[in-house]
Parts: C-alpha cells; sequence; structure tokens
C-alpha cells in the first residue's frame, strides 16, 4: 500500500466537515474526505432533518387538538405511515446533495472507516493517506445505559426511531432530555400513548427549573405522562410487550421503548493514540481554544471535540478552523450560544442566565414577563410561557435570555444578535416593535428593568 501525500483529511461528513473539505477543495487543495455511513452526519440523517419534519406532522395535529378554546373543534386523523414516507423523503433529498456538492468542489470520498496509524497519516478503503492537515468531525452516537435486560429486547434510538413505518400504540422513553421529549412530544401527538422516565426531578435538568417545568406542563396538557426522580433498573419482555421496573419500585408497560440518555463521541476507532491525539475521560477529543489536537496540524469539531452538540455550533467551528488556517485564529467560544427545544412550547435560550453571570462573578440582574400577560398571548390564548433578560447591572448590556412559548427559537435571536453587538437594556426599550406581535414584548421585557 503506497503512503499518498495529500493536502487535507477530513474524518466524518458532518456539518462542519463538508463544508470545510469543500472550502479547502475550492482553493486548489488536494481533499480526501472519509465517511462510513450516510453522508451528512447525524444532523441530516438521525437528527435535525428528520426529527424537525416528524415534529411539523405532531405539532400541527397538537395545535389542532388544543384550539377548543378559539372556538375550533377539529376531529385529527394521523396517518403514521404518511408521516414517516415523508420523514424519509424529505431526509434522501438533503443526503443526496451532499455528495454532488463535494465531487463539484473536487473532494475525494473515501466509503470507509478510517483510523489512524501514523502522526497526521490515516488509513481506511485501502488506503494509506499523509496529510498536513487532518480535522476529525465523526459526531457522536446514542449512549445505551446499562440497564439490566436491554440488550434483550428490541429498542429504539435516535438512529432508528426514523425507520419506523407506524409508532407502538404504547412508548416508554428513558431520559428526559432535549431527544427524549422532542420525540417522546411527536410520538405523543401522532397517536401513541407516551411514558417518560427520568432521573432527575426536572427534566432538561440543566435548564432553569421552570423553564423546563413550563415545557413539561405543555407535554402534559398533550397527555404524555411523567415518571420523575426514577431510575430505569431492569427491561423485560411482558408477553408482546416491554416492561420496565423503577428504582421506585413501580413498573409501567409499553409495545416499543426508546433510549434517549446521552450521546457518546465517535472515536472508538480512530486509533487517535497512533497520532498522539489524547481524548478526554468521556471519549471526546481533547481540544484547545483553538479546535487544536494535542498533535500539531490535527483540529477537531463539533460533539466529538466536546462542543455543544447542536449544528449550528459545528458549522461555526468549520469558520473558526478556515479562519485560523487563513491565519486569522479564532477561538471555540468567541460567538454567544443560542439554542432551542423543539417541544411546544419551545424553550430557547442565549448567552447566559443569572446564575450562570453571577459564578462568573457579574453583577447580574434579571427579569420575567409572562407570555399570558402579552397581547399576542392573550389573542393566542397562549397561557404556558414567559420571556426572560439577563444584564449586567453595572453596564446594562444584555448578557443573556430564557424563553418558554410559541416559536421562542425564532425570538430569542433578537437578544443573540444584540448581545452580539453589545447593545443594552435601554436599546432594547429604545426599539418600537410592531402591534400586535411576539416581539413586541421585547420592549416591554426590557422596560421591567427601569
Amino acid at each position: 500500500m503506497a503512503l499518498e501525500e495529500v493536502d487535507l483529511i477530513v474524518i466524518g461528513s458532518g456539518q462542519g466537515g463538508v463544508p470545510l473539505a469543500v472550502d479547502r477543495a475550492q482553493k486548489g487543495q488536494r481533499v480526501v474526505l472519509f465517511e462510513r455511513g450516510e453522508l451528512g452526519g447525524t444532523c441530516v440523517n438521525t437528527g435535525c432533518t428528520p426529527s424537525k419534519t416528524l415534529l411539523a406532522s405532531a405539532h400541527n395535529a397538537g395545535r389542532a387538538r388544543l384550539a377548543g378554546p378559539l372556538g375550533v373543534h377539529a376531529d385529527v386523523r394521523v396517518d403514521q405511515r404518511a408521516v414517516f414516507e415523508r420523514v424519509r423523503r424529505v431526509r434522501a433529498d438533503w443526503n443526496g446533495g451532499i455528495a454532488p456538492k463535494l465531487e463539484k468542489a473536487g473532494v475525494e470520498i473515501v466509503r470507509a472507516s478510517a483510523a489512524f496509524s501514523g502522526e497526521r497519516t490515516v488509513r481506511g478503503g485501502g488506503r494509506e493517506l499523509r496529510a498536513t492537515t487532518v480535522v476529525i468531525d465523526t459526531g457522536a452516537s446514542a449512549a445505551v445505559p446499562p440497564v439490566e435486560g436491554l440488550e434483550g429486547v428490541p429498542y429504539l434510538t435516535n438512529q432508528t426511531f426514523f425507520d419506523q413505518t407506524e409508532l407502538p400504540k404504547r412508548l416508554l422513553v428513558i431520559g428526559g432530555g432535549y431527544i427524549g421529549l422532542e420525540l417522546g412530544q411527536g410520538a405523543q401527538r401522532l397517536g401513541s400513548a407516551v411514558t417518560i422516565v427520568h432521573g432527575q426531578a426536572h427534566v432538561m435538568d440543566r435548564e432553569e427549573p421552570d423553564a423546563s417545568d413550563c415545557v413539561r406542563a405543555g407535554m402534559e396538557r398533550d397527555g404524555v405522562v411523567f415518571k420523575m426522580s426514577a431510575q430505569a433498573k431492569r427491561v423485560e419482555r411482558a408477553g408482546e410487550a416491554i416492561r420496565l421496573t423503577l428504582s421506585t419500585g413501580e413498573t409501567v408497560e409499553g409495545d416499543g421503548l426508546l433510549v434517549a440518555t446521552g450521546r457518546t463521541p465517535n472515536t472508538k476507532d480512530l486509533a487517535a493514540d497512533k497520532t498522539g491525539v489524547e481524548l478526554a475521560k468521556n471519549g471526546s477529543v481533547a481540544v484547545d481554544d483553538y479546535l487544536r489536537t494535542t498533535c500539531p496540524g490535527i483540529f477537531a469539531l463539533g460533539d466529538v471535540a466536546g462542543q455543544p452538540a447542536f449544528t449550528h455550533v459545528s458549522w461555526e467551528d468549520f469558520r473558526r478552523i478556515r479562519s485560523t488556517l487563513d491565519g486569522t485564529p479564532r477561538k471555540r467560544d468567541d460567538r454567544v450560544l443560542s439554542y432551542t427545544t423543539f417541544t411546544e412550547p419551545q424553550l430557547a435560550r442565549t448567552g447566559l442566565t443569572e446564575a450562570d453571570a453571577k459564578k462568573k462573578g457579574m453583577d447580574a440582574r434579571s427579569v420575567t414577563l409572562q407570555l399570558s400577560d402579552t397581547a399576542r398571548g392573550a389573542e393566542w390564548d397562549l397561557e404556558l410561557g414567559f420571556y426572560r433578560l439577563v444584564v449586567d447591572a453595572k453596564s446594562d448590556k444584555m448578557l443573556g435570555a430564557t424563553m418558554v412559548g410559541y416559536e421562542t427559537g425564532e425570538l430569542v435571536h433578537v437578544i443573540a444578535f444584540a448581545i452580539e453587538l453589545g447593545a443594552t437594556w435601554r436599546d432594547l426599550d429604545a426599539f418600537v416593535g410592531i402591534h400586535p406581535t411576539f416581539g413586541e414584548a421585547l420592549p416591554s421585557l426590557a422596560r421591567l428593568l427601569e
């Protein structure tokens, strides 16, 4: 096997690796990308694209059922087979555009698993290549908890959920994080009877309790049942059903089981030690502030590098590495972090919470406006939700926001942009919103700081 010399090797085709490969190839470099699975990584194949396509159907069904207080009474019929067919069609459309994009730019695609065989040297698909620069973009996979009997029953993860043609009549979900809540509510609204088992007192327990409790209340309104502060201890067959025994001693039964208990970095097969790349205790690639690994010339991005597991973070990591390679280094946390759940209500966050800010030694304060106290909330009969703004008490600069309610993932962008510009709450107060919109509430929120 002859050793080939190239400019850039990208391992994995996630939302950071693909644009970086295209960018370098368009600049005349010889670029080789390895992918052992489907092109596009988690987002396109088992994450954002299929889940949000499914939720589009689910939330339309859910909104129709909840329209009674508005005088609209709907008899909702869900065609689950049609829903899943559409999910797979949309996923295939997005996935199908990746290879032509790479090939048009001149990127060589090797459909094989890749592992390091030496310093900045990668072997896979019957080839061995050495590059000046290597980027690890292998992402993460569903973590499987050590629950007794789990391996003996058929269970779903986000990687297999969208391969179904119909949902189980009763769905058990282990895990009350972002994936468990989104797919759990989606399944409930599409016709399953869903029970979610979560080991903490609050779902999404890293969020502010009143925000996560608001999301839980919205899901309970749909009929989702929660078993909180309970661990799944044993899984077994009960005839055709699946039975979970909980740490509380209670048992629950379902016809299907979804495991949504976190993610594990895909580094096991990389042989990272052969190129001097260190791994963290959780298996992620250890990187510095510039996404550089312990081996010169090798970078890692996205969730495999311990970055927040969001597509937009991986995309920004691509831009960060590109800038660094072009001589203008950028740090991994040089932009305000924003994200949202796609539950209903949505929980959207940008920047810091008040508690986060105080931990950093800031003199922070916050104000909260209930969605039901806004014109739009009253007109739409939206009682669940609130807008919260965090500011620096000395400079008046905005530090962060938590928003829970209808499409808050869209609204939070206003605050994120303002934070990037260094704006103060007084700037927000001076802004004239359109009446009656959700955005109109933002100046009203700021005025609570007077």
